[in-house]
């Protein structure tokens, strides 16, 4: 049977986030381009709400906190096994919930003795107990239960190292026909509602992307937080875009909505990792 420890499950609710604070690292500091997985990315055939680590390492708690649940991945007699393998959930005073995932089960007997733990405590090593894809990773995240949103663990977290280069190659435009234009060689297309992709990354990870047309801002998407709209993982911009607009297949990565009126456009796309560095393009094209 699924062994659970749950301290209040009442301060789910009742906890508020009075402001965003920072988090010590959950594990040794690494390079910022080192991460298995990042926030946001598609992964699974879903918008993942983890930051998945590189390396089996020690891992730590990140903050102050309580400890509401110790998860271990299954007994003999369980039916079914936790997605999460062997995990711990703290909540923190401010209303964050940090959830510390695919442990190894040497630690959890201790883990069960604690109720409050203090920033660095260890919960023992990374395992092979979840059902990501990695090499023994720890999987973290962080909820924000006031707002209902996953929080991008980075932005709570100091920043080392550099960033893996971003690229904005093959740019298309979508229109609500489902008639694709690339943008690199089209001269010439219809007035209308598109959405803008670009190829996608295997790894690295845009923290924004903003699309001007004409020099006004048509669409803005920042990777800080991503809700669950009808049960289904969104990112947030001047809609909310699942999984199905983000990524509509394993080549394409949504950069935001635009409409084009008839005349010359200018379509200006930049893209900035964390670290506030950017990239841009910007294509002209003929609207009838």
């Amino acid at each position: 049977m699924k062994k659970l420890i749950f301290t209040s499950l009442s301060i789910l609710t009742a906890l508020t986030c009075s402001a965003i604070f920072a988090f010590d690292w959950p594990q040794n500091e690494i390079m910022s381009d080192s991460f298995y997985s990042y926030f946001a990315q598609l992964r699974g055939g879903t918008i993942s709400t983890s930051l998945v680590f590189s390396e089996s390492q020690e891992v730590k708690a990140a903050d102050d906190g309580r400890i509401l649940a110790i998860i271990s991945e299954h007994d003999e007699d369980e039916m079914f096994e936790s997605t999460l393998g062997n995990a711990a959930i703290l909540s923190h005073k401010d209303g964050l919930i940090t959830v510390y995932a695919n442990l190894d089960s040497e630690n959890l007997p201790s883990l069960y003795q604690m109720s409050e733990v203090k920033t660095g405590t260890s919960f023992g090593e990374t395992g092979a107990s979840s059902w990501q894809k990695g090499e023994g990773c720890l999987e973290f995240q962080v909820l924000d239960i006031k707002n209902r949103n996953y929080v991008n663990p980075r932005i709570l977290m100091p920043r080392v190292g550099k960033e893996l280069p971003l690229t904005i190659k093959n740019v298309v435009a979508v229109s609500k026909k489902g008639v694709s234009y690339d943008l690199g060689t089209v001269k010439t297309m219809p007035s209308g509602i598109y959405q803008l992709y670009r190829e996608r990354q295997d790894i690295a990870m845009p923290y924004k992307t903003t699309v001007y047309i004409n020099g006004a801002v048509a669409d803005a998407i920042t990777y800080d937080t991503l809700s669950e709209k009808n049960g289904r993982i969104s990112v947030s911009g001047k809609k909310n875009y699942d999984v199905s607009v983000m990524y509509p297949d394993d080549s394409k990565a949504f950069l935001g909505e635009v409409t084009l009126p008839k005349g010359k456009n200018s379509i200006n796309v930049i893209a900035a990792d964390i670290l506030g560095k950017e990239i841009q393009i910007t294509y002209t094209v003929e609207t009838r």
